[in-house]
Order: C-alpha cells, then structure tokens, then sequence
C-alpha cells in the first residue's frame, strides 16, 4: 500500500492527542459500521430470496442474477475505485460509496420486478465497491504500531458481529414489513453514516505526481465487468436457452435470436473469454508502460498468493452457493419463514465469530497456513455431511449443526487465510495484493452462485421429472409441473402443498428438492475440496508478515 498521508485538522484543547486519538476510534467505527452494511447486504438476500422470488415471480435464473449481480459488479470495480479513493480522498469516496448504496437500497426496496431488483443490486455493488478500499486503506493509513492490532481486531470483531446479526434482523424485518424493509432501513443508517464520517474520519491519500489522477485503470474494470458477466450469464442462462441447440427466444437490443440452430450461451461464453484474453492484455501492457493496473500479473509468480487467491474464490464460491440454495430448500419443504431460516442459517455465522477470535492464537502455535488447511477440511466435512443427511423432512435443526461446524472451518480460513496469501507480497505491493484477493472472493461468490444455483435448479427438474413418471399424470401436464416446480427455484412446491388434491405432488416435490439441495451441496464439497487442494500448497510465511498481515484483514 503506498504512504498516505494522514490531515488532523487544529484543534484549540488543552490535550491534543488524546482528542485526536478519540476521534481516531470513532472513525474506526464509522467505517467498520459502513463496510459492515455492505457485508450484511451480501449474505441477507439468501435469507429474503424464498419471499422475494415468490413476490416478484422470479425464475431460477432471475433469483441467481439478483444474488449474483451484486459479486459481479464489486469485483469488478474494487480496484478502480480503491485507486481513485488513494487519488482524490478515501473519506469522499467512503461517503460517495455509502449515498450510491443506500440510494440503490431504496430502488431495490421499491422494485416492482425482476430487471429493477437486478438493476437495484448492482447499484449496490458500485456503491460497495468504493465502501470497502477507501475504508481499508484509511485504516492502514491511520493506525500504525500496536494500535493498528487492536484497530484490526476492532474491524474483524465489529463485521463479524454484524454478520451474525444482520441475517437475523433482515429475516425480523422480513417476517414482520416485508421484505422491502430489509432494504429500506439502509437508507436511515446510511444517512447516519455519511453524517458520521464527515465529522469523524480523517480525510487521507496518497501523494500524487502530475498525471497521477488520470491514471486509474478504468479499461481493465470494464473488461472484467463485461468479461466476467458474459461467464456468468453463460452458466446462469444455459439451462435456459440451451447449453449449445437454442431452445427458447431470445431477443437483446431489439434484436431477436433465431430459434433454431446454435443457442446464444456458446457465443456469449466465447465472448467472455475474448473479453478476458483482452483484459490480460491491456493490463500486461499497462504494467510494462509502468501504470496503475487492476490486476498485477507479475504478483500471482509468488505462489503463496497465487494458491492462496485460488482458495479464497473457491471457499467463496461455497458459502455463498450454500446461501443461495438453503433457504430456498427450507421454504420449498417447509414453508419456512425468513425469520425461522435466519435461525437455520445464523450458527454459520456464530461458528465463523467463534473461531475466527481463536484463529491467531492457534495460528502462532502451528502456523497460520496449517489453520487454513484444518478450517478447510472442516469445511468439506461439514457440506458432505449435508448432502448425506439431507432429505424431505430435514428442517432448520437438522442443518444447523453442519452449518455451525462449516461456519468454524470458515472462520479459521477466513482469518488466516489473507495473512499467508500476502506474506511472501513485497510491502510496496501490499495494497493492490490485497485488492487483488478481495477481487477473488467477489468473483468467486458470482461464479458460485451461477454454478451451485444452475445445479440446483437442473436436478430439481430432473428429479420431478423422475418421480412424476408414475404418477397417473398426463405427459403434458407432467411436464408443466416439473417445469414450473424448476422455474420457481422449488417455490412452487408451496403451492402444491396448498392444494389438497395434488398431495402425490407436493410430495414428489419435497423429495425433488432434497435431491437437488444434496447435488448442489456435492458440488459445493467438490469445489471446496478443490480449495483445499490450493491451501495444502501454502508454506508458512504469513505469520512473519507484521504490519502488512492486519491490512489484509477487512
């Protein structure tokens, strides 16, 4: 991270440090507060997404791009904005991040469909997007020697609380106004904040050269953007369109797609990766002509951080894909309220705040990299034994107990995980490192939500398919309700079980959706597994890193 200045206005007390030593850690507040808001925002859709597909009629595919969207676009503009923070002030950005947010919670709150939530959720990625560095790098910037420890464990703890807390006050708020509620309050708390982090956090930034300010890589963000969406939207649309045979419709800009011959998913795929081809050259050259990048290739030749990035988007890609198809399972079979799926959901995140506070202690006993490996293999157990225990009449009870083991692996790779990845990191590279890896878990949580979500929703249209063969049904009318069951992300399962006359229905719904939640929940395994893999390819090192490990740790 480059040196950044740090401006305490004049202040006429008697006792000067110490007033600036006060508002130094209601800054620190301030900000664990605003990144804290984006956190929760993250996690709460899974929570609210069982009503809101049921309010809004979303399909599957409509229910991933609006947990999906939201990654997307946060990883693709985390270190653009981070730069421009550096450049003209991270305390204006911060405040910029939060009135882009909580404008677009109030948009997402009013939507009236589908395209306005999406629309609404990746408002709120670019609002997060400058959230997060600008208050990161503050942090490193202000704090330093023994208080950068403690301001550290400060954010750790005060984002971890929230994580647990704030899936249960969205499933509350749900539960008793709505869903919309859970969005609505971003605009008071927002308010508060901006007025907060005028009067409390500092102002910093980086010293800049003539030219510096027109050097922030605007081009590399929207190629990762456009690149990574065209990826997305391939794995999220395939079971819509057709993986490679065009099966339905298909119109953009106006312009229809022919019904017959090759789906647009392929095309789409191969633009995606022209797109990123073309992202890793303009950032190649970028970095040879000695200008800012969004991504340093030349760091990922270290390979601590090349493995321990891997990592980081594949435990991603898991605990979001777990957040995703859960709730969707529990009000399929149950009928489960947000609040009572918050419950189910909420021991991950205790899990997560309990090991991660011992995850220090135990890392300067055995290494911070063999924490990482034994929260990851804590992690693949507890989602295998999910997927084997899983089934029509598992409740919020029977998953809690894996989901508290998974939230301990998480916590301890979650903890560490950064420190070892960055330790071998020269320090003058220690910032845009740190971007990079934040940039990694976004795309991983997109990237899984697409796949975990596409599997999902695949076998639970098999499996309806399967379980109706015998059923008396006509062919016609089978197919309408497999169909219908698989369009509505399980939803429609309720429905079933609303209607007495079709009870051989919504029973063969309740199995559908447990086969489907335990593939989803083999592949969310096979994938993390993947990431232990990675994580058994790091050697120590993160533990000797100093004050550049605690900047990693937001």
């Amino acid at each position: 991270m480059p040196e950044s200045t740090y401006v305490t206005p004049p202040r006429a007390v008697p006792a000067p440090d110490a007033d600036a030593a006060r508002r130094r850690w209601l800054g620190m507040a301030v900000m664990s507060l605003g990144v804290s808001l984006i956190v929760v925002d993250a996690t709460i859709v899974g929570v609210l997404l069982p009503r809101i597909v049921t309010d809004l009629r979303l399909t599957t595919t409509g229910a991933e791009w609006v947990t999906s969207v939201y990654s997307l676009v946060f990883a693709a503009l985390l270190i653009p904005f981070g730069r421009a923070g550096d450049l003209f002030g991270r305390r204006r950005m911060f405040v910029v991040g939060v009135t882009v947010f909580a404008a677009a919670s109030v948009a997402a709150a009013l939507a009236g469909g589908g395209p306005a939530l999406v629309g609404a959720r990746a408002l709120q990625g670019v609002g997060a997007s400058m959230i997060l560095p600008a208050a990161l790098s503050t942090v490193n910037a202000v704090f330093t020697g023994r208080e950068r420890a403690i301001a550290f464990g400060i954010w750790g703890s005060l984002i971890s609380g929230m994580a647990a807390l704030g899936p249960l006050v969205g499933g509350a708020l749900a539960t008793g106004g709505g869903w919309r509620w859970a969005f609505g309050i971003n605009l008071p708390l927002g308010a508060v904040l901006i007025v907060a982090a005028l009067r409390l956090m500092p102002e910093t930034r980086r010293a800049t050269a003539p030219g510096d300010r027109l050097d922030i890589d605007w081009a590399g963000g929207l190629l990762s953007a456009l690149g990574l969406g065209a990826l997305v939207f391939g794995i999220i649309e395939g079971q819509t369109y057709g993986w490679w045979a065009a099966t339905r419709p298909f119109s953009v800009a106006g312009l229809d797609w022919p019904t017959s011959g090759i789906s647009p998913v392929p095309v789409v795929f191969a633009l995606g990766l022209v797109l990123l081809a073309g992202l890793v050259s303009v950032e190649r050259s970028r970095a040879a002509a000695g200008r800012s990048v969004m991504l340093d290739f030349g760091l990922f030749r270290v390979p601590n951080f090349r493995h321990g990035n891997l990592a980081s988007a594949l435990i991603n890609v898991g605990e979001i894909g777990l957040l995703f198809v859960l709730p969707l399972f529990l009000l399929g079979v149950h009928g489960t309220n947000p609040l009572q799926i918050s419950v189910a959901i909420l021991p991950l995140a205790i899990g997560a705040f309990l090991s991660g506070g011992y995850a220090g202690k135990l890392a300067n006993r055995r290494g911070a990299h063999r924490v990482v490996q034994l929260g990851m293999v804590l992690e693949v157990t507890a989602v295998i034994a999910l997927a084997l225990t899983v089934s029509a009449t598992t409740g919020g009870l029977g998953i809690a107990p894996w989901m508290l083991l998974y939230g301990l692996g998480l916590g301890l790779t979650s903890a560490q995980l950064t420190n070892v990845s960055l330790a071998d990191v020269p320090a003058e590279q220690a910032g845009q490192a740190s971007g990079t890896q934040s940039t990694a878990r976004q795309v991983g949580a997109a990237l899984g939500i697409a796949a975990i979500g596409t599997v999902f929703a695949t076998s639970l249209g098999h499996a309806m398919t399967d379980r109706l063969a015998d059923s008396g049904l006509p062919a016609d009318q089978r197919a309408a309700v497999a169909h219908d069951l698989r369009e509505s992300a399980g939803t429609y399962g309720r429905h079933l079980h609303e209607t007495p006359a079709l009870a051989a229905e919504a029973h063969a719904a309740d199995a559908s959706l447990a086969v489907a939640t335990r593939n989803a929940a083999l592949t969310t395994a096979a994938i993390l597994a993947l990431g232990l893999g990675m994580s058994l390819r790091l050697r120590p090192g993160g533990d000797r890193r100093g004050d550049h490990r605690e900047e990693s740790k937001g």
